[in-house]
């Protein structure tokens, strides 16, 4: 027989099986396709892909359901919900809202976090448990959040406000896994709009590993799961303790060399002669400096004798030219004795004038009385 539908709840096994549903307005059929007739498919099927299916019907007996044994499958067009993913997705990173450059890096040690999910879905108590394990020093702050249905989105806007208001270190936001249906709130454009300008880095977790929404795609950080996204948003304590014990032992390590190496300087030291003999290093200096002061004293006792020599020849030059000793070689010192004038010439002793002799041992007053006289040589 052949269906027509679209893709839901799509799922590759490790074994190599498909499972998924096809659906349209008005029913959802159960569908399974085999290993061996999924490797002949010239496509790769994709959730939201509409396809037109051959096989035939059967019972799963342990679920009681009816469901298509898919024997072969080809691409009917793209379902309405992905159409309207990829559109938006087209748009959105024309406006450049999934550049990587814009993308905000998270806090190594975040001090708070917000969980932005459902507060009773198996997600919530994974990340608690987890981010508990990793990072207990955190504090999780946890906004309840719809995160499916016609009221989803706007409960995605008002708790990543709540959590914006708080002041938090980072943002997760998130939910399990899911139909497309049921994860497209986490596909709406004001969804993805109020990512973008949360004032605080955001984690995504969506789903499952091979879910991708809108909101991982404008997301500071895309986490394949959420207990994924609790382990990237947080160190391991048991990581930290152990690389702190490590610096510890390392700088012990290198503490107890650098002893050991300032112990055998210090030993070095002291079996230098400057602290074992110090005299012995001091005696040459105080012989050499003995010997310099002996220089210095023979070399100033030869400059005072040449000074007293050089002031024995300065003081005969004086004496030589003592008045005083030109008298006592029978020499006179002729003087007017009106003013004091000394006569050396003929012409300064008129007749009449009052003379004052000067000799070796006194005075002799003496007055001109005759005419003058030439000279004597």
């Amino acid at each position: 027989m052949q269906v027509r539908g679209e893709i839901s709840n799509f799922r590759r096994h490790s074994s190599g099986h498909l499972y998924f549903s096809l659906k349209d307005e008005k029913s959802l059929l159960s569908c399974v396709c085999f290993r061996n007739a999924a490797s002949s498919l010239d496509f790769d099927p994709q959730e939201g892909q509409q396809v037109v299916a051959f096989g035939h019907v059967n019972v799963y007996e342990p679920q009681g359901k009816y469901q298509l044994m898919v024997i072969t499958m080809q691409p009917d067009g793209l379902g309405e919900l992905h159409q309207r993913f990829e559109a938006l997705k087209a748009r959105l990173a024309a406006e450049g809202l999934f550049a990587p450059e814009r993308k905000r890096p998270l806090p190594r040690f975040p001090r708070s976090i917000a969980l932005c999910t459902s507060p009773t879905g198996a997600a919530v108590r994974d990340m608690i448990n987890i981010l508990s394990r990793r990072f207990p020093l955190a504090r999780l702050y946890l906004v309840p959040t719809i995160v499916q249905g016609a009221a989803a989105p706007a409960s995605i806007l008002a708790s990543l406000d709540r959590a914006a208001q708080a002041g938090v270190d980072v943002i997760l936001l998130g939910r399990g896994g899911g139909s497309l249906e049921d994860l497209w709130a986490f596909n709406e454009e004001a969804v993805a709009r109020a990512i973008f300008a949360c004032p605080i880095p955001v984690v995504s977790a969506v789903g499952h590993e091979t879910d991708v929404s809108i909101s991982d795609l404008v997301a500071d950080l895309r986490a394949p799961t959420p207990s994924a996204a609790a382990e990237l948003v947080v160190p391991d304590q048991t990581e930290l303790l152990s690389h702190l014990s490590a610096l510890e032992s390392r700088a012990r390590s290198a503490l107890q060399d650098l002893a050991r190496q300032r112990g055998l300087r210090l030993a070095r030291l002291e079996q230098n002669p400057l602290f074992t003999r110090p005299e012995a290093l001091l005696a040459p200096w105080l012989q050499r400096v003995d010997e310099a002061g002996e220089r210095g004293t023979a070399n100033l006792t030869q400059r005072l004798e040449r000074a007293a020599a050089v002031l024995q020849r300065l003081e005969a030059s004086l004496r030589a030219l003592d008045p005083r000793e030109v008298l006592q070689r029978g020499y006179a010192l002729v003087q007017r004795t009106r003013d004091g004038a000394l006569v050396n010439r003929v012409a300064l002793a008129p007749a009449g004038e009052d003379l004052t002799i000067a000799v070796s041992d006194g005075t002799v007053p003496a007055r001109v009385s005759g005419e003058k006289q030439g000279r004597l040589f």
